[in-house]
């Protein structure tokens, strides 16, 4: 089976540090892959709260997951704090891209690179929508 190959963005303008709790580790001693999708979430979630915005209220629309992709590049472990640095590249008319790389903050070792698509619904009938323009103007001033 061939490998995913995810090429990092060239820079990443916003990132957040959080450490790997006891409950994000699996039997195998280090993070786990549902784990790892937990704390990009969270990082999500700051990321878009940066910007003055919860994921249920983006300039009248929501926003939602529509895939994500994740490769791994070394462990994480217990007690390491992760920066996980995120970047909005590829843009269509519903959505983008939200680029992630985490690393270890103190050694800077690589652990995850990888993306999230993100698609703007309406709230009453929660059909796609284009991106808001006042949404557009705040990122790309990052």
């Amino acid at each position: 089976m061939p490998r995913i190959q995810h090429i990092a963005a060239q820079r990443y303008p916003f990132s957040s540090d959080i450490q790997i709790y006891i409950s994000h580790v699996n039997q195998g001693g280090h993070l786990d892959n549902a784990q790892l999708l937990t704390l990009v979430s969270e990082a999500r979630v700051r990321f878009f709260k940066s910007l003055g915005y919860f994921e249920s209220g983006v300039e009248g629309a929501n926003i939602v997951v529509g895939d994500i992709v994740a490769q791994y590049k070394s462990e994480g472990f217990h007690g390491e704090t992760m920066r996980i640095e995120m970047a909005t590249t590829d843009f269509n008319k519903y959505g983008f891209d939200l680029q992630f790389r985490m690393s270890e903050k103190e050694t800077q070792r690589e652990v995850a690179l990888g993306k999230i698509g993100i698609v703007f619904i309406t709230r009453d009938d929660r059909k796609v929508t284009p991106i808001p323009p006042a949404f557009l103007a705040k990122v790309h001033q990052l």
